[in-house]
């Protein structure tokens, strides 16, 4: 994970390493590779990912796959959260998804999710307190017609390594 980080960190100043980063993920996440979820931007405070509308990523109306807005949605906080928070020190894990849609997703879509250096904060001294705690997040996606297509509810379990276990006792 350290070598992700690193990564992401020189891919918010080069597109070579952007481009280089998209690819490693794909392949990291092999169940995101046919639908080619992509990062566009990242920033210091969180990252904006795309999906184009292709074949692969329609269902039978030729609208962009609820399930595919769905992970889109998991993707960008996971990931934001991920670059914020080291994951050597931190474990975090989906609890749960809510999905609200709104218009039909017939054009590209966008996600932006970022993450203030006050939720940061807050993040890891609520870890220093409790063993693991949970964060919801509402994520919403856009078309390229700024159409608003859904809102994600996306609640995350953080827990520090050295509390999770993987073993019943």
């Amino acid at each position: 994970m350290d070598k992700l980080n690193a990564l992401v960190q020189k891919a918010r100043h080069s597109k070579f390493y952007l481009w280089v980063l998209n690819f490693m993920l794909l392949r990291m996440v092999p169940f995101n590779n046919p639908h080619k979820l992509k990062i566009q931007t990242i920033a210091d405070d969180g990252i904006i990912m795309f999906v184009a509308n292709t074949k692969n990523n329609r269902n039978h109306i030729k609208g962009i796959h609820a399930c595919l807005l769905a992970t889109l949605c998991e993707y960008v906080t996971g990931l934001t959260l991920l670059t914020h928070l080291s994951p050597k020190e931190y474990r975090i894990i989906l609890k749960n998804i809510h999905m609200t849609y709104h218009f039909q997703a017939k054009t590209d879509v966008f996600v932006k999710f970022t993450i203030s250096s006050a939720e940061k904060q807050n993040i890891l001294s609520s870890l220093q307190k409790e063993e693991a705690i949970f964060k919801e997040y509402a994520v919403d996606v856009y078309d390229v017609n700024k159409n608003h297509i859904c809102t994600g509810l996306i609640n995350w379990q953080i827990k520090a390594w050295k509390n999770v276990k993987t073993q019943l006792n």
